[in-house]
């Protein structure tokens, strides 16, 4: 065990309670047991101690050891904390009983403290409603065997007779009818997000996502590649909501990058779910730039948790680049480990090696083009001119019934001038 002191005055006092199995990496446990205590300084809590349990096998009542439970007890009242927070899923019933054991203090699991935060970040209407929406989702099924209501029909008179619905019933009738309600709305954010892209494709612009590990550097290589002013800060979760902006490419043009939500282990699968209409920007993109905080002593465990979240959402036949940031805060060695390709080390803060980063964009978007022939009539020789604007030409010969040329195509590209390729 051991006990921590905050830098600053803060809300509330928490206990960080690590719990895994014995077949379990220990090393693993404790690095998510460091990152839990940086989630609560970044929800505003003050974490006052922190200690680890390894079992057999999980209690069913408590999900910890009677001993341990009893630990966690004598520490709430030496050092007045009012809230405990458990490195794992906790169930509703587990809950229930550890709050009659710990009296007068919130109990709080690993998701829940994420959606806390991400509740507390979210600013716009869309964030707002996803956050809600992973929060009644995550509740449902705590709701059983964790509610102490009793029947909410009861007593005499028109209406009343017979039990009806329990109130947990009723409760958990509501919350659904909340969730399909929120679902209705982001259906809508999807459609108007969707009419966005389809406008982008008619333009044959190239679209890049930034993805990757929270608090990694992405908003701040946003505003270096684009000279925007979006929020970064050093903190987790700092960004929530999708920002777009435009960039230029040289031997591409105009090309448009997306920053979005960070991942972290763990991730509330419930949140992954509500937050689908966001990550779909992502999704949608053509090349995906995977940040990682090159200084970070866990960025091999970082870049296996966005790779594994990269899969799950049937990312990986994208191409991506791997940008390592934060290079000047990195020890010299750590770059001869890595093994991704391809890959660039900068400082998006001190703008270092982000030329680098651009041309590789650029070879990549590239790299997606393929060399067609085209035919253009006479009567449709005027269109070369819309042609030449969006596409590079390689060469053009005019005939006496048409010009031949042959152009770097992308799949959108092909689907546009689909008419005018040369089928001989």
């Amino acid at each position: 065990m051991k006990m921590n002191q905050s830098p600053k005055a803060t809300n509330e006092k928490a206990i960080v309670v690590g719990v895994g199995l014995k077949t379990e990496d220990l090393v693993e446990i404790k690095e998510s047991l460091s990152e839990l205590e940086e989630l609560v300084y970044s929800a505003g809590g003050e974490v006052v101690a922190s200690l680890t349990q390894l079992l057999e096998k999980y209690t069913p009542s408590t999900l910890l050891g009677k001993g341990k439970v009893q630990e966690v007890k004598k520490l709430i009242e030496e050092t007045g904390a009012t809230l405990v927070i458990v490195d794992h899923q906790i169930s509703g019933v587990q809950a229930k009983n550890l709050s009659q054991e710990w009296k007068d203090v919130r109990i709080l699991d690993r998701s829940q403290l994420i959606l806390d935060i991400f509740a507390q970040r979210a600013q716009t209407y869309e964030g707002k409603l996803q956050v809600e929406l992973a929060q009644m989702m995550d509740q449902l099924p705590r709701m059983v065997g964790g509610w102490l209501g009793s029947l909410s029909r009861q007593g005499g008179g028109i209406g009343t007779r017979g039990p009806g619905e329990t109130a947990l019933e009723l409760d958990r009738r509501r919350i659904r009818d909340r969730v399909q309600a929120i679902k209705k709305k982001l259906d809508e954010v999807k459609k108007h997000r969707k009419q966005h892209r389809s406008q982008r494709q008619k333009f044959n612009v190239p679209s890049f996502a930034l993805i990757g590990y929270t608090n990694a550097g992405k908003s701040t290589i946003l505003n270096a590649l684009t000279q925007s002013d979006v929020v970064a800060k050093d903190q987790v979760f700092a960004t929530l909501d999708p920002t777009t902006r435009k960039l230029h490419l040289n031997e591409v043009g105009e090309a448009i990058i997306t920053d979005t939500v960070g991942f972290i282990r763990k991730l509330p699968p419930n949140l992954i779910e509500a937050f689908k209409a966001t990550l779909e920007e992502s999704g949608e993109a053509d090349i995906l730039l995977h940040v990682i905080d090159l200084s970070n002593p866990q960025m091999q465990t970082h870049i296996d948790v966005v790779d594994n979240i990269i899969q799950e959402l049937q990312w990986d036949k994208k191409p991506i680049i791997y940008v390592f940031n934060k290079l000047d805060q990195a020890p010299v060695e750590r770059q001869f480990q890595i093994k991704q390709t391809p890959r660039v080390f900068i400082s998006a803060q001190k703008g270092e090696n982000l030329h680098q980063l651009k041309k590789i964009m650029a070879d990549q978007v590239q790299s997606l083009k393929q060399e067609y022939d085209l035919f253009f009539p006479k009567a449709d020789e005027y269109k070369l001119f819309d042609l030449k604007r969006e596409a590079q030409v390689l060469n053009a010969e005019q005939g006496r019934s048409g010009t031949v040329c042959k152009a770097l195509l992308t799949e959108a590209q092909v689907s546009k001038w689909g008419e005018f390729l040369d089928k001989h």
